[in-house]
């Protein structure tokens, strides 16, 4: 049962020298176009945040004070006054308050 067809032998191949591997190419950047960026928070509430550290400021300063010249000296009228004990912290917790509603308050919608 043959076919007609006579067997063929491999053809040896030649020897090459050994092929350099390609140098590593860098792939070359797109410049892909700006993407919009969208903060956290709207301009009003980093005012409102600014308001409420002011504020907080102005309590710590309220509160500071109240050193005599002579450390064997105690002014009782000066260290526990209105301003020290009732006003600064007032104004620190109304700061603090500002700051809770600002980080709160939702931003206003843009239309696009």
């Amino acid at each position: 049962m043959s076919t007609g067809k006579t067997p063929t032998t491999p053809t040896p191949v030649a020897a090459t020298p050994a092929a350099k591997p390609a140098p590593a190419v860098k792939p070359i950047r797109t410049i892909q176009p700006a993407k919009e960026v969208s903060f956290l928070f709207d301009k009003e509430n980093y005012m409102w945040m600014i308001g409420g550290v002011a504020l907080i400021m102005i309590g710590f300063m309220l509160m500071s004070g109240g050193k005599s010249a002579n450390p064997h000296e105690f002014h009782y009228d000066e260290i526990y006054s209105f301003r020290r004990i009732t006003l600064a912290p007032i104004v620190v917790l109304l700061g603090f308050f500002i700051e809770v509603y600002a980080i709160m308050k939702k931003p206003k919608e843009t239309i696009q």
